[in-house]
């Protein structure tokens, strides 16, 4: 089973700064121990609105303890540190073990 974490950020005050920084943020998730997975997701605006959400990190790992395992390394605070650098609309975190309940047919 896949434990996955979510993270999503707020519109920053400055998506140019956001985009600079977060290239080097995923530097250092890229060297998190642990880390199977890590992905990245833009909501689209609708109805010419822009969303709450600038960007949906998700990051994989093999299970709770794994991620545990991963938050206690020197890469993870580092990583961590580095947030506050570029999330200037707010983050939010959230976790769970992902439950596979079907395939896609197309």
């Amino acid at each position: 089973m896949v434990h996955r974490m979510v993270v999503q950020y707020g519109q920053p005050t400055d998506a140019a700064v956001f985009e600079e920084r977060y290239t080097e943020h995923v530097r250092l998730i890229n060297e998190v121990p642990g880390v199977l997975r890590y992905t990245l997701g833009r909501p689209a605006a609708r109805n010419g609105e822009p969303p709450a959400t600038y960007l949906v990190a998700e990051l994989d790992f093999a299970s709770a303890e794994a991620m545990g395992e991963a938050m206690g390394t020197p890469e993870w605070a580092a990583a961590g540190e580095d947030v506050p650098n570029f999330a200037t609309g707010g983050v939010s975190v959230t976790f769970f073990d992902v439950e596979d309940v079907g395939r896609s047919t197309t």
